[in-house]
């Protein structure tokens, strides 16, 4: 699963892990991404999401329809 949000765009970041001896090696920091289930009436059927945990609290508050509304502007194939 590719660490990126559907909704947010939330990519992964990266920067330097620090040892003890400060040796710096390239780390990466993923976003917590999951794959959501979400029933859309409007095109009656499950959509599948993977979205980050910001997105979902998002989903919650703005509702699945103003969502998917969302992804279809910008293009999203869902």
């Amino acid at each position: 699963m590719s660490a990126h949000c559907q909704l947010t765009g939330r990519k992964p970041g990266f920067g330097n892990a620090i040892s003890h001896s400060h040796r710096r090696t390239r780390r990466r920091f993923d976003p917590n991404v999951q794959q959501k289930r979400y029933w859309v009436p409007s095109l009656g059927r499950h959509v599948r999401l993977t979205l980050s945990a910001k997105a979902v609290k998002t989903v919650d508050s703005i509702g699945i329809e103003a969502a998917v509304a969302r992804l279809r502007a910008r293009g999203e194939r869902i």
